[in-house]
């Protein structure tokens, strides 16, 4: 059950959404302020916006708080063609949109957004922790000195081939679509059985957005994105046959005849973030101290 309540003043506009434990915890209080008093262990900061990991009422939720990003951001991100995402609302409709179709992902506890002008609007979004997974970028970092079984591997490509299909598909694009974006459940049970039947979480939908027909620069960011992630962890060509033939649902001699041009720009892409990267060492296997 939700509390969903709407406050507009002549110069204050204020949204408010918030669990029936949220709501008892901060019963009385004024929620934005609490969001943005709330302290606990930095997982990300990046200019006005900031994620903590923090305990409410004994309970463990991630709050990521937006500060106004100011014209410059917009025009900036305008001016390059691209929608600038000035609050918390388009992760907060993401996740509810993700979760409608069918997508595991984040479950949302609160939300909250203060101001009309989007240069100077305040918001948060309060998410449950998962607990008990594992990023698929965690899982596949070592496979190169520890390879997994033929099973394991084939599992989890075709599931994130299927995952991936089935998201694009209802028209969404992630724009942030890396494998340290997928969670794996169940970190307590063996690797096999876990890649077979365990939940794939998809988090991270700060840019997502839906499409009625998904553009091919957006199908190339997203695919070619993914295709990245997924360089440094000992894929070879009939893995990645197998995730295409996955993906479309198609023979692989369609698919390579068909979608040429764009497998040729999803290379290109991942190939561009590959190289960026490395010049600046943070490839995984960089920041985690093992590359060769």
């Amino acid at each position: 059950m939700r509390e969903w309540q709407v406050m507009e003043k002549s110069s204050i506009h204020q949204q408010l959404d918030l669990s029936e434990d949220l709501a008892k915890a901060w019963q009385g209080t004024d929620a934005l302020v609490v969001a943005f008093e709330l302290q606990g262990t930095v997982v990300r900061r990046v200019a006005e916006r900031s994620t903590i990991r923090t305990q409410i009422d004994g309970r463990t939720y991630y709050v990521k708080r937006h500060g106004g990003v100011g014209w410059t951001e917009i025009l900036k991100n305008l001016l390059s063609m691209k929608r600038p995402v000035v609050d918390a609302s388009n992760e907060y409709i993401a996740i509810r949109e993700f979760a409608a179709a069918g997508l595991h992902t984040l479950t949302v506890a609160g939300y909250g957004c203060q101001g009309l002008n989007p240069a100077t609007r305040r918001s948060f979004l309060v998410t449950e922790e998962l607990t008990g997974t594992q990023s698929l970028e965690q899982v596949c970092l070592r496979w190169i000195e520890f390879p997994p079984s033929p099973a394991v591997k084939r599992a989890l490509i075709e599931r994130v081939a299927s995952l991936a299909s089935r998201m694009h598909a209802t028209g969404f694009v992630h724009q942030d679509f890396y494998i340290c974006h997928m969670l794996l459940a169940g970190d307590d049970q063996e690797m096999c059985s876990r890649s077979v039947s365990a939940p794939i979480y998809i988090v991270d939908l700060h840019r997502a957005q839906r499409y009625k027909h998904i553009p091919l620069r957006a199908l190339v960011k997203d695919l070619g994105g993914l295709y990245f992630s997924a360089l440094q962890i000992s894929l070879t060509r009939r893995d990645v046959l197998r995730f295409l033939q996955t993906y479309f649902e198609l023979p692989l001699r369609v698919v390579l005849s068909e979608q040429a041009r764009l497998l040729v720009m999803c290379e290109r892409r991942a190939t561009r973030l590959h190289k960026k990267a490395r010049r600046k060492h943070i490839l995984p296997r960089q920041l985690a101290g093992i590359d060769l």
